[in-house]
């Protein structure tokens, strides 16, 4: 662990800290490579979900009776 890293303690479901140690085990890693890794993978998806929500926010708001009336009239409901 190098000084810039900060520890905190983190209680895992049992089944879920059973699960970790061995993909650690199996995987030669350590379970803190594995905890942040998963934060990583997790907030990188959150980060694409708020660029989506972004893109999204200049689009034309269509009321849902509209939609639905829009997919009658094109046969597609």
């Amino acid at each position: 662990m190098d000084a810039s890293q900060k520890r905190t303690t983190v209680y895992f479901d049992p089944t879920l800290h059973r699960a970790l140690r061995l993909k650690a085990a199996e995987t030669d890693r350590s379970l803190s490579d594995l905890v942040n890794e998963a934060v990583r993978m997790s907030l990188a998806e959150d980060a694409e979900d708020l660029a989506a929500f972004d893109e999204r926010a200049r689009e034309p708001d269509l009321p849902f009776e509209t939609v639905v009336k829009e997919l009658r009239r094109s046969g597609k409901i």
